[in-house]
């Protein structure tokens, strides 16, 4: 990165100083007439020096600032949420039935939204710490187990079994993360719940509420 630098000529300074010394001579700079006389010719041949004699003006390559570092926790938030993301809808692209699919597209979103919110505000992490570390992850893995016993093509009775579960835990899931998002926004509820009662209160007591339900 390229840095423009201004560095002004000394020389106009040099030439004030030898204009007061001439200045002495002739005007007499002790009285006040010549000290006023004195100072506005400094101020002219500072003037003229500085279009004489102008700053010197350089370029220089100076390196680029480095960047802020980032949030170490929050880049290893983000990284969950890519790998998380990226299995389910990896997943649901390789399982054909058609209610995992759905129950998935679902599941995903919904993951998703969970991982922004705690993105934006870090504090909720610990409302969704056993969602990221055990109900998410354990998730994945059954999907994977049906995904696997799935492509093998052969149906038998503990094979078809386990399938159903999954299936059925898939919709067990799809619910929970529903609560698990909801959960996030239990603050903002509460303080929303408590700025309607302090207004409905501050209206009744000016009157303002009549006719209100």
């Amino acid at each position: 990165m390229k840095v423009t630098k201004r560095e002004p000529s000394v020389l106009p300074i040099y030439l004030i100083a030898l204009t007061w010394i001439v200045a002495t001579f002739l005007f007499g700079a002790k009285t006040i007439a010549g000290y006023l006389i004195t100072l506005a010719v400094s101020a002219a041949v500072y003037f003229v020096g500085r279009v004489i004699f102008p700053d010197k003006v350089t370029e220089e390559e100076v390196p680029e600032p480095e960047p802020e570092p980032a949030d170490p926790e929050a880049a290893e938030l983000q990284k969950e949420r890519e790998r998380a993301v990226s299995e389910l809808r990896r997943l649901n692209d390789n399982i054909e039935d058609e209610e995992i699919s759905r129950q998935l597209s679902h599941v995903e979103s919904v993951t998703g939204k969970i991982f922004d919110q705690v993105l934006a505000k870090p504090e909720k992490r610990s409302v969704v710490r056993r969602f990221m570390d055990y109900y998410l992850p354990t998730t994945i893995k059954l999907l994977n187990q049906y995904d696997r016993m799935d492509q093998m093509g052969v149906d038998g009775a503990n094979i078809t079994a386990a399938k159903e579960k999954i299936r059925a835990m898939l919709r067990t899931v799809s619910a929970a993360f529903d609560k698990q998002f909801d959960s996030l926004f239990q603050d903002e509820y509460l303080d929303i719940s408590a700025e309607i009662t302090v207004l409905e209160q501050m209206m009744q007591q000016e009157g303002l509420a009549g006719g209100m339900n």
